[in-house]
């Protein structure tokens, strides 16, 4: 075989190899990034988001829970910490009462009609999602000064 080849190929090899230990340890990093989930009854969550990598950990996680809700200041669109968040069912029985540890939260729900509630500040805001069996439903709630 010619050396040059034997070569080019010796790198390619190595080039791969190299990219795949980036994307495992981005990967980990990722996943030990993320905060632990938290349980309360039968509903599990993820509260955070503070730091670039809790953040983007937190947003490559987002798909895999139904309810994704952001907190965030109208004015320079600074993210906001403890929100006090009350999510309620169809039947009015409150499922998740929780105060955030950052600007994300992440809701594991069963299929449903929910009223979430965030108040920030004493003002508070109320919104009605529908959960499905698919996807995630996204909410932002931002607040002024």
């Amino acid at each position: 075989m010619n050396k040059r080849h034997e070569r080019s190929r010796m790198a390619a090899a190595l080039a791969a190899g190299s990219l795949a230990l980036a994307a495992g340890v981005t990967a980990a990093q990722t996943s030990s990034a993320l905060p632990a989930v938290q349980q309360q009854g039968s509903v599990q969550y993820i509260t955070g988001g503070v730091g670039i990598d809790e953040s983007e950990a937190i947003k490559a996680a987002s798909n895999r829970y139904p309810l994704a809700l952001t907190f965030a200041s109208r004015e320079g669109g600074a993210y906001l910490a403890s929100v006090q968040v009350t999510i309620t069912d169809a039947q009015g029985n409150t499922v998740l009462d929780t105060a955030t540890d950052g600007p994300y939260l992440l809701v594991k729900l069963p299929a449903g009609r929910y009223k979430v509630s965030a108040r920030f500040n004493d003002k508070e805001q109320t919104r009605q999602v529908s959960v499905s069996g698919h996807g995630t439903v996204r909410q932002s709630f931002t607040w002024s000064a």
